[in-house]
């Protein structure tokens, strides 16, 4: 069946109406700055928005992506084909249990900045490790987000998910998994198997074939443990990480960490090793300030980006004979293909 983006997009107006938009360019949705249009841009805030849009599109096929804030990924010039939906479920609460413990229930939108402002200021720690965190509490479940010797996976007790996996009924179905089904390591989650980057022969980055639902598991609500903490401890404990993230991390637009660290050793320091820091290709930069940012100095590509990534990952893999694995994941129309 052929996408008609105008078509989708007259049908969809009526149900959202600004929040929906045609060739929407994904350089505005991510924190590199970089990408090409949308063919159908919409923002949903409601678990119900997303599960009638994801039934719609799995009934009519028609490809739909769903993403957060665009903090952990790398847009394609060519932009998306199909609709492209930002989960932007902002709402939380706090159940608190009467023992000094407390369940944070959010969105998978909830933003880490602004929850961990809010969760200081009423006295409950927990995520007090994550203020450099830019992404969503959605996204850091598939990434197991962390810094400072703390991650999303020691405090998480559930999540909710919508399963948009190809079954009998062609509809979607809503799923609970509990902490010991979600196979929380270091960057990793059950989600992110699905998101594995993997690099061929001649060490280009090969995008797996799309799906018509991706990710075909889309986190919509988590359950996190709290517990009581001083206010003003907080505040400066949250302060602190945020001027050492200030210190050591560059400024320019990016995606945070481009590689995990390999065991026993950090990527950073293999690549600055490789005399690579400052290495330029277009407008794009390996950070001279960390070497596993790649930084947009202002008009960057891509295409640029992706080849400091093959350039860093080659130079490691024949220096070093380590074969760094790619944290940043790739969306959208790669190699000029719905990817």
């Amino acid at each position: 069946m052929t996408f008609d983006a105008e078509q989708v997009y007259q049908e969809l107006h009526p149900r959202y109406q600004g929040r929906v938009r045609r060739n929407e360019p994904l350089s505005r949705h991510g924190t590199f700055g970089v990408g090409g249009p949308a063919d159908v841009w919409v923002t949903l805030e409601t678990s119900e928005e997303l599960l009638d849009l994801v039934s719609l599109c799995m009934a009519s096929a028609w490809p739909l992506l769903l993403v957060g804030n665009g903090t952990n990924v790398l847009y394609a010039d060519a932009g998306a084909r199909g609709v492209v939906a930002r989960i932007a479920l902002n709402a939380y609460t706090i159940e608190d249990r009467g023992d000094g413990t407390a369940l944070l229930v959010a969105g998978a939108g909830v933003s880490w900045p602004r929850l961990l402002n809010d969760l200081a200021a009423l006295g409950w720690g927990g995520l007090e490790f994550g203020p450099g965190i830019p992404g969503t509490l959605g996204g850091g479940v598939i990434s197991n987000a962390g810094a400072h010797f703390g991650n999303l996976g020691e405090v998480l007790e559930w999540v909710d998910v919508v399963d948009a996996r190809p079954n009998a009924e062609n509809a979607p179905v809503v799923r609970h998994y509990e902490h010991a089904e979600l196979d929380m390591s270091y960057r990793h989650s059950r989600f992110r198997s699905q998101r594995r980057i993997c690099f061929n022969d001649e060490g280009q980055p090969v995008v797996a074939p799309r799906e018509l639902i991706e990710p075909m598991e889309i986190i919509t609500r988590l359950g996190v443990r709290l517990h009581r903490a001083e206010p003003q401890e907080l505040r400066a404990k949250i302060e602190e990480f945020k001027q050492h993230r200030k210190r050591t991390q560059p400024p320019q637009q990016s995606a945070g960490s481009v590689f995990k660290n390999p065991e026993g050793d950090y990527a950073a320091h293999l690549i600055e090793l490789a005399g690579l820091k400052g290495r330029a290709h277009g407008k794009a930069r390996i950070s001279e300030r960390h070497a596993n940012f790649i930084v947009n100095s202002g008009g960057a590509s891509a295409a640029d980006v992706v080849a400091l990534i093959v350039e860093a990952r080659r130079r490691v893999k024949e220096q070093f004979k380590v074969d760094l694995e790619l944290e940043v994941e790739l969306r959208g129309a790669w190699e000029n293909r719905a990817t």
